[in-house]
């Protein structure tokens, strides 16, 4: 048994290494994919701005989704010092969410990819590139055996995003129910990093059309490190 926060759930292994088609990534409990071999640091559905786009929809959010957003990416990068970094599409909430950037979150951002390479990948709430953010554009990045796109298929070497992983386990003191990276040894799929980002669980059958079988195991983000469960062990949500 281990523990999140208050909560005692069971954790089979502390294990932040995640291997995919026989490559060896780190996952880093912030919700962040490292290469070390390759020097790139991956990232997956940032929704900045999402805060704005729902204000101008009437539903008042505090307007820190991407400062907070970004001050995390941030930390990672200058612990990790990527040579590359990649986004994995849904970088923003909506088409208009890069004009809408603060004059101080938009240098962040650009001072974020100076001395890098930066690869947008294109999402299904930014389909198109956009200008005043920096690096380039792409729908997916294939490496050696690797593939790297915003919506998950299930193939062999893929590295994906779109559906938000969530896994509610329980324990001793109840249930807890965080974000996490689902992954076999073909795919993976990353957490949402965007501050408001929501989640899907991965008991849903989005899931299931992805991996098949519940025979993927969901890497729970805690603190400071990741906690390791079977997809089969963890509890949808309730109705």
């Amino acid at each position: 048994m281990r523990r999140i926060g208050a909560m005692v759930v069971p954790a089979p292994c502390r294990d932040d290494a995640i291997v995919v088609a026989g490559v060896a990534f780190v996952a880093d409990s912030a919700g962040a994919l490292w290469w070390p071999e390759q020097g790139v640091l991956a990232v997956a559905d940032l929704h900045l701005e999402k805060g704005s786009a729902f204000a101008a929809r009437g539903v008042l959010l505090p307007p820190y989704d991407t400062g907070a957003t970004l001050a995390r990416l941030g930390g990672l990068i200058a612990r990790y010092a990527p040579r590359l970094v990649v986004a994995l599409g849904d970088s923003f909430h909506d088409g208009g969410g890069a004009a809408r950037l603060s004059d101080d979150d938009r240098r962040t951002l650009l001072d974020l990819q100076r001395g890098r390479d930066w690869l947008w990948l294109t999402g299904n709430h930014d389909p198109e590139p956009r200008k005043g953010i920096g690096g380039r554009f792409s729908s997916g990045w294939t490496v050696d055996s690797l593939t790297f796109r915003h919506e998950p298929t299930g193939g062999m070497g893929e590295i994906a995003g779109h559906l938000h992983p969530i896994a509610r386990v329980a324990g001793r003191g109840g249930t807890v129910r965080r974000r996490c990276f689902a992954a076999d040894d073909r795919c993976l799929v990353m957490p949402a990093f965007g501050s408001y980002a929501g989640g899907l669980n991965v008991r849903d059958r989005a899931f299931a059309r992805v991996f098949e079988t519940l025979s993927f195991t969901a890497h729970l983000l805690g603190a400071d490190r990741l906690y390791a469960v079977a997809a089969g062990r963890c509890l949808p949500d309730l109705r």
